[in-house]
């Protein structure tokens, strides 16, 4: 197992957990935390006793409040270079990371417990589905600072919510509290303070109690279902259901005997 400096990575039975460990800073995210974002994820797809992910943050303050703006103020960049041609291959590169967790082949869960800003939102938004401590916020602030979320969530957030609404989120930067995050479908669950770890990870547990292969099969479906037409993803839907028929039979042996 890899030695991180900005998160801890945990793997408890089968569900690891990721968490984000910058709490001084609201667990901003800089050029080592993403660096380290795509080590954890490539340890998780290596690791076939991983069955389920959880990303957090530490303290109670926040998930992550995006990137680290005391840093780039200090000089540090994550793009070398200085053409159009050298921005667009340093920001693919960091929403790449984020993408990975979308692909993994196991569900990921998003565990919010607090602030949600900018990559630190776009982060979530890349996994399977967010849930949330009740003083959680959530905003994608950058057009107040001159730029667009460029990091998946002018693709990720309508996915969510639906476009007028992603619009709105997106042109005003404004601030959303979970109350209206739940509405809106951009969580799904609401926990009270101190309750959020318990229950996501009772939630982890029991998905990771399934059957992986037809749990990850699920997966794949989905994500097809967001990126092509009707048609190839009903077809990709019943491939994979034939493909994990065997393991659909002897899950439902159990059920049948009850």
């Amino acid at each position: 197992m890899s030695a991180y400096r900005d998160l801890i990575y945990d793997v408890q039975g089968h569900v690891a957990v990721i968490t984000l460990n910058r709490p001084g800073a609201m667990n901003a995210w800089y050029r080592g935390m993403n660096n380290e974002l795509k080590q954890a994820a490539i340890e998780i797809e290596n690791d076939p006793n991983v069955r389920v992910a959880i990303i957090t943050g530490s303290g109670e303050k926040a998930f992550s409040s995006g990137i680290d703006l005391k840093k780039i103020a200090a000089g540090e960049n994550f793009i070398t270079g200085s053409d159009i041609r050298d921005y667009y291959d340093g920001i693919s590169k960091l929403r790449d990371v984020f993408t990975m967790y979308e692909k993994l082949a196991v569900p990921v869960i998003a565990a919010i417990n607090g602030y949600c800003l900018g990559g630190g939102l776009e982060l979530a938004l890349a996994c399977d589905f967010r849930v949330a401590v009740e003083y959680s916020v959530f905003s994608l602030p950058e057009v107040q600072l001159g730029i667009i979320p460029d990091l998946g969530g002018c693709q990720r957030l309508p996915r969510a919510v639906g476009i007028g609404k992603a619009k709105e989120i997106i042109y005003t930067g404004k601030r959303i509290e979970a109350p209206e995050a739940l509405r809106i479908g951009l969580i799904q669950q609401i926990y009270s303070k101190g309750k959020l770890m318990e229950e996501t990870l009772k939630m982890a547990n029991e998905i990771a109690g399934y059957n992986p292969v037809v749990v990850q099969a699920a997966k794949r479906a989905c994500n097809v279902a967001m990126s092509y037409p009707l048609e190839i993803g009903l077809s990709f839907e019943t491939t994979s259901s034939a493909f994990t028929m065997n393991d659909t039979q002897h899950g439902a042996r159990p059920f049948a005997i009850k």
